[in-house]
Order: structure tokens, then C-alpha cells, then sequence
């Protein structure tokens, strides 16, 4: 069963809050321009411009002069839809021709409005509504006249939809472009401030460290609906601590108390003559002693993460190889020491180091064959490695040998943690530890660091 794949709140709320300010702006658009039109404040739709469109194309000129209407089929439609059909036309050399019963109110007009080009003529005053017309100039085949006509059926519905669509290209179809426009870009800078203190908060989460506790996440403008998710994350977060520090003091007073018996034993051990067992019962006792002895280091690898000097790994190579020299000789190797420089210096502690290279230096010892060479060298920019003729580490290994009490032979007398006491003492110098193949086939690990950047 597979899960929800996950998906951007922020882009979610974006898209939510575009599409419903979108409708709701084009609902309000469209409810403002119909109120409008209904007042004619906008566009004005009236049967009287069919009628006038109709006369257009019928108005003609006799040889005299005189203005005369034609019957086309338009004017014969406009008759027809309109029992009260009328108008009048005339021109600015007062010849005119009229048809129908022209209300008193407009029959005089004449001249007397010719100065206006187009005008909506009627009222309703007093005692009821009065006649309503339509006057207006247009050009025609008999030349420039006047048409006065009255109302005359329903407006036809090319007239609707040209009409209605001249507002939505003009009017709504801008506002609502520029509104989204406006809308697009303003919505995701509001939310993406909105969530700011959220994305401040996951990305400290993602510095959470091990070697870093007693962090927390910030409540600062974390939205209040993810404050509970915070506020429980850090919760967890405290616990864990709590958890890790009882975990450490365990290891450290176990350490502590395993190292006073053990010495104890070893002191007697070497004072009773065990006979032919005495070498292997005193080496199983040492085993007890260096992994207490680890145990240690690795919790003060913790206690001394804080403590950075520089230091001159040239130097500490050759003190590590002279103190560990009787060792490797008493176990039949040759021990080695080169360097490629005088002087190299990271920056970390000197403590923590010189046990690194203890421990692989050991390891070697151990695990080496007890034949050959173990070759340590120091190169730059700042690498020690420590190379063996044993037999090696197979590469499906070479990974998990840092694992705590991960050992390659099942029958290895080792306790597992040397190299992971070198990783974890690597990783918080900001170095990194391989193990590679030596030139004789035996194991080659190598630690590298930043070195400190010399004085120009």
C-alpha cells in the first residue's frame, strides 16, 4: 500500500485563494456592470436603433430632391413587430417624409434639435408616463438626414450579443485580468511571508544533530494552527535528550566501575602462577581493560568536542610511532614513519587525535599478520594514513567495520569499537575516514581533515 504523495501547502493555498478571488471578483464585475446596464448607465439597448438601422438602407432621393422610404423586408419586419411604427425623416434643407401616427409631443420638432447628433427623447412627469423616441443623424444613400422614430417591438438578439459582448471586452474582461494578474502575484508573497517562521523552523530541524543537543525548534511566527506541532516536536526533542544524557552517564559510570575491578583482577592475575593458561587468561583481562578503556574514550571524544587548538599531525605522528614502537617490535612488524612536509596543523583536539591514530595503529597490530611493515604517513593537505601487509579488508566490509562491535573474523578476541571510536573522532574534526588497499594488498585507512591555512 502505497502513500499520499505529499503536496505544497503553500501552493495549495495559492491556488485556492487565486481561484476564489478570481470568482468572486468576476461575480462582483458582472453584478456592478448588470446593474449598470439595467440603468442604462453603460450600454443602452433600445428596439428605436433596429428601426433606424432599417431605414438606413430604404431612404432614397427622387430626381427633385424630395426624401422618400423604400418597403424593404426590414422595414416591413420593423411595421410588423410594431403596431405603433413611426418616424420621421428630414434633412438640413427641410425636406422631410413621415410614416405613421407621430405623437404631438415630437411632431414639431423640426429644425430645432439639429445641432445634436444623437439624443433619447421622453419623460414622466406628473400624471403619468409620456411618449418616448429615438433621434438621430446618420449617413445614407440620399446623404446625411435626420431619423425621429418611436419604440418598436423587442431588440433583436445579434443587437444583445454584440452589445453584451463590447462591455465584456471592454469593461469586465480588463478588470478581471488585471485584478488576477494582481491577484497571482500578491497571494503567493502574502502567504510566503505567512509561512516564513514555518520555513525557519524546518530548516533549523534540519540541522538537528546527535553531536548538537538541547536544540529547539522556534515558535516565532510560526503560524498558530503549527504551533501545537512545534511546541510537541520540541517536547520529543527534550525527551530525547533526557534519554541520550541518562544513556551516556550509564556508559561513563559503567566504564568507571569496570575499570577498578578489572585492574584489580589483572594485578593479581600476574602475581599467581596460572601455568600453561596464564598468557590467555592475562589477554582476555587486557580485552576487558581496553574496552573499558573505549567506552571511556568515546564519551570523552563528547566531553572534548568543544576543545579546538591547532594542531601539528607531523608531530603527532612521530609521537604516536615512537610511544607504540615497542609494541609493534614485541609483535614481529617493522614500524614506519614518513612525512611529506615539517609541518601540517589542523584544527582540533590533541587528545582526541592522538587516539585515533592510536587505534588504528593497534588495529594493525592486531590484525596484521604479525609479519611486515606498518607504514604511517602524513600527507597534504592534511591526511594520516596507516597502512598494513596483512590481509586486508574485502570491500563488501569496508563500510560496516565502523559499526559498534562490528567484527570481521566472528573469532577476532577485538571488541568492535576501535574503529568507530576513529570515525566518530574523525566526524566531529569535519574529516572523513576510508579504508582502501594497501600497496601489498594488506588494509590502508586513511583520515583526512581540513588543514589550517598557512600565513601568507
Amino acid at each position: 500500500m502505497t502513500g499520499a504523495q505529499p503536496h505544497s501547502l503553500r501552493w495549495h493555498l495559492v491556488r485556492r485563494l487565486v481561484v476564489l478571488q478570481a470568482t468572486m471578483l468576476a461575480l462582483l464585475v458582472l453584478l456592478v456592470v448588470a446593474a449598470l446596464g439595467a440603468g442604462g448607465f453603460l450600454i443602452s439597448l433600445e428596439s428605436e436603433d433596429d428601426t433606424i438601422d432599417a431605414l438606413r438602407d430604404a431612404i432614397v432621393r427622387d430626381a427633385n430632391g424630395a426624401i422618400s422610404v423604400r418597403e424593404t423586408p426590414a422595414v416591413a419586419k420593423r411595421r410588423e413587430a410594431s403596431p405603433n411604427f413611426w418616424f420621421v425623416i428630414r434633412d438640413r434643407e427641410e425636406h422631410s417624409v413621415s410614416q405613421g401616427r407621430v405623437p404631438r409631443e415630437f411632431a414639431e420638432i423640426g429644425a430645432a434639435l439639429d445641432g445634436i447628433g444623437q439624443a433619447r427623447l421622453g419623460w414622466n412627469i406628473g400624471d403619468g408616463p409620456r411618449p418616448a423616441a429615438r433621434l438621430k443623424w446618420i449617413d445614407t444613400a440620399a446623404g446625411k438626414v435626420q431619423v425621429l422614430t418611436g419604440p418598436g417591438g423587442a431588440v433583436s438578439w445579434g443587437r444583445v450579443a454584440v452589445a453584451t459582448s463590447t462591455l465584456f471586452l471592454s469593461v469586465v474582461l480588463p478588470v478581471v485580468v488585471l485584478m488576477t494578474l494582481a491577484t497571482l502575484i500578491v497571494t503567493p508573497i502574502v502567504v510566503r511571508r505567512t509561512l516564513a517562521g514555518l520555513g525557519r523552523a524546518a530548516a533549523q530541524a534540519g540541522e538537528i544533530d546527535i553531536d548538537r543537543r538541547g536544540a529547539r525548534l522556534p515558535l516565532e511566527a510560526v503560524p498558530l494552527e503549527i504551533v501545537p506541532l512545534v511546541s510537541a516536536v520540541n517536547d520529543a526533542l527534550r525527551r530525547l535528550d533526557e534519554g541520550y544524557e541518562r544513556h551516556k552517564r550509564f556508559l561513563v559510570d559503567a566504564a568507571h566501575e569496570l575499570r577498578t575491578p578489572i585492574a584489580i583482577l589483572q594485578t593479581r592475575l600476574e602475581s599467581i602462577a596460572l601455568g600453561a593458561d596464564s598468557a590467555r587468561v592475562l589477554e582476555d583481562v587486557a580485552r576487558l581493560s581496553t574496552l573499558a578503556d573505549q567506552l571511556l574514550d568515546l564519551q570523552r571524544v563528547d566531553q572534548q568536542a568543544d576543545r579546538q587548538l591547532d594542531v601539528d599531525i607531523v608531530a603527532l605522528g612521530r609521537k604516536v610511532v615512537a610511544d607504540l614502537a615497542p609494541l609493534a617490535i614485541a609483535a614481529d612488524y617493522e614500524l614506519s614513519f614518513e612525512s611529506a612536509a615539517e609541518q601540517i596543523q589542523v584544527r582540533g583536539d590533541p587528545g582526541s587525535l592522538e587516539r585515533a591514530l592510536t587505534n588504528l595503529i593497534q588495529n594493525a597490530i592486531q590484525y596484521g599478520g604479525r609479519k611486515g611493515l606498518i607504514a604511517v604517513r602524513v600527507d597534504r593537505p592534511a591526511t594520516i594514513s596507516v597502512t598494513d601487509d596483512g590481509p586486508g579488508i574485502p570491500s563488501p566490509h569496508r563500510e560496516r567495520v565502523f559499526e559498534p562491535f562490528y567484527r570481521l573474523d566472528g573469532r577476532s578476541r577485538g571488541a568492535g569499537l576501535g574503529l568507530n571510536l576513529v570515525q566518530e573522532i574523525v566526524r566531529r574534526h569535519d574529516g572523513a575516514v576510508v579504508i582502501l588497499e594497501g600497496g601489498s594488498g594488506g588494509a590502508c585507512v586513511e583520515m583526512a581533515f581540513k588543514p589550517v591555512p598557512r600565513a601568507s
